[in-house]
């Protein structure tokens, strides 16, 4: 069963609290998403870092209920 955008904005949100977080729907399919979070989380991070701390956010739906995410971090001074 594939995640819709709201699902997958929540699990991040609730992951990485404070977060900002947009997401589209890059074939309009529910299955292959882009997702671009800004938080202050992210600070002193590698952008590998970054991203496993959005895939843990994603509690292991990542390749299973979600089939394909474009991740794109950045810092609030990235922004």
């Amino acid at each position: 069963m594939a995640m819709n955008a709201g699902e997958i904005e929540a699990l991040i949100k609730e992951g990485i609290p404070g977060a900002e977080v947009r997401i589209q729907d890059l074939r309009g399919d529910g299955d292959h998403y882009a997702a671009y979070i800004v938080s202050a989380a992210f600070e002193g991070k590698s952008r590998v870092q970054q991203h496993q701390m959005v895939y843990q956010a994603l509690q292991g739906k990542m390749g299973d209920e979600l089939h394909a995410l474009a991740i794109q971090t950045a810092t609030p001074e990235d922004n």
